[in-house]
């Protein structure tokens, strides 16, 4: 017990508690909009799904030691809000969520998923998050230069370039921002400087942390965009605070009938299914040993594929929204600071508060929350992911990745993209296999010759 309690202070353990509060929150971009749209759409319990997914923050931050993100389920989000009257109800949306979740379970508690993460090559891999990451991107943009209507789901016109919510607010966030933190290497050298600093003293440390470059490395970027958000919001709206009521809300058991579980399986779960185990578990993977290698035993896809199936078979019964890691959350944490299971516990401690203090009255603060803003912290963490295709250097590992991202982004399925991309690689190491052996049996007869 001892040593477990060790390991978790161990994961918990912040050493620079401003930009972990940061990284915290920029994964922002992709929660708000779709908690948002399920509630108004589909009358989502908020309170409750803020108090489960506070509960999973926190846990997680604790077991994986790195700022592991728990993110709606988007595929299934997607069907419940843009389908019109072929939308699914919020049983369905939980037996969907159910589904996904008893499935990645049982990879992981056999260890099937294993296999699946062998399976997939690293340029499919990294053309799985370079898809993820561009999808975030154009999102991200479409937030910042049109106007949102979340609870159908789509643009309703041109956003103004002036107002609280206007295209100059979204780009002068985008520019503090990039001033304070240019193009992401700060957080590296942050870290880096921070060991450093340990070593050499406290009179070294203090020249370091006194440099201008550090200091607007430091700067929490993501918190004072989303302080400024809020203040925004209650300046737009003043009468959103007339709305909130002290108290959480009440959990309800989900009653699921046999029809809610063949049409939650059907349209939600099978379109989720690929893309949870696709970017949640074996992308989500890759890219936490990228960026954590100490740290790559505790982040295996069988934790992580069981972490999958536990949160959902928790919540879900209470209609708490249906979630799972992600990518894409990972890359933006780390992006504004994030870098270690700290993170996302101050996110959970969070939403536990509001959960418990504000329940579902909380959406209308929510609801006036500036998008533009939001998508500037969103392209931030879609660019971040994309850039993980870096070190594909070579013309096959690229010619792999693009076709990935090809079909992806024209099929409009990670499965299908990744299923073609796999098979390419298949053919294109085939090719090569034999063309070599052709080779060297020519070099072998040419001396008779």
């Amino acid at each position: 017990m001892a040593a477990v309690a060790a390991s978790l202070r161990a994961n918990l353990r912040c050493k620079r508690p401003w930009q972990e509060a940061s990284g915290a929150l920029g994964d922002l971009g992709t929660f708000v909009p779709i908690v948002v749209a399920l509630t108004l759409v589909r009358g989502l319990d908020l309170g409750t799904s803020l108090i489960a997914t506070g509960l999973y923050n926190v846990v997680t931050g604790a077991v994986f030691g790195v700022p592991m993100p728990v993110q709606p389920m988007k595929s299934i989000a997607a069907v419940a809000i843009t389908e019109g009257d072929r939308s699914l109800s919020i049983p369905q949306v939980m037996a969907a969520g159910l589904c996904v979740s008893g499935i990645a379970f049982f990879l992981g508690i056999t260890g099937l998923i294993r296999v699946v993460a062998w399976i997939v090559p690293l340029p499919v891999v990294r053309g799985i998050q370079l898809a993820q990451g561009l999808s975030f991107a154009i999102t991200a943009v479409k937030y910042v230069l049109q106007e949102q209507d979340f609870s159908r789901g789509k643009a309703t016109g041109d956003r103004p370039w002036l107002g609280l919510d206007g295209i100059l607010v979204a780009l002068a966030a985008l520019g503090f921002i990039v001033l304070a933190n240019g193009s992401g290497q700060g957080v590296e050298d942050s870290q880096r400087g921070d060991d450093q600093d340990q070593e050499a003293g406290d009179e070294e440390e203090h020249v370091e942390s006194s440099s201008p470059t550090t200091f607007a490395m430091r700067i929490p970027t993501a918190l004072i965009v989303f302080l400024v958000g809020i203040l925004l919001a209650a300046v737009r709206n003043p009468s959103i605070f007339d709305a909130l009521r002290l108290g959480p809300s009440i959990p309800r058991i989900t009653r699921i009938t046999g029809e809610d579980w063949k049409i939650g399986f059907v349209r939600g779960a099978i379109p989720q299914l690929p893309l949870t185990i696709l970017n949640s578990v074996v992308a989500v993977c890759k890219l936490s040993k990228d960026l954590f290698p100490e740290m790559e035993d505790r982040v295996s896809p069988t934790r992580v594929s069981v972490s999958v199936g536990i949160m959902n078979w928790i919540g879900c019964w209470f209609g708490a929204l249906p979630v799972c890691h992600g990518a894409g959350g990972l890359a933006g944490q780390y992006r504004f600071g994030a870098s270690s299971g700290a993170s996302v516990a101050m996110l959970g401690a969070a939403k536990l508060v509001l959960g418990l203090l504000l329940g579902s009255s909380l959406i209308r603060l929510l609801d006036a929350f500036p998008i533009g803003l939001l998508g500037i912290l969103l392209l931030f963490s879609g660019v971040e992911l994309a850039m993980a295709c870096r070190d594909q250097t070579s013309r096959l590992d690229s010619f792999v990745m693009l076709t990935c991202v090809a079909v992806s982004q024209g099929s409009k399925s990670l499965a299908i993209g990744c299923v073609c991309s796999i098979l390419l690689f298949v053919l294109l190491k085939v090719r090569d296999v034999v063309f070599w052996r052709r080779l060297s049996t020519r070099s072998d007869l040419q001396p008779l010759l």
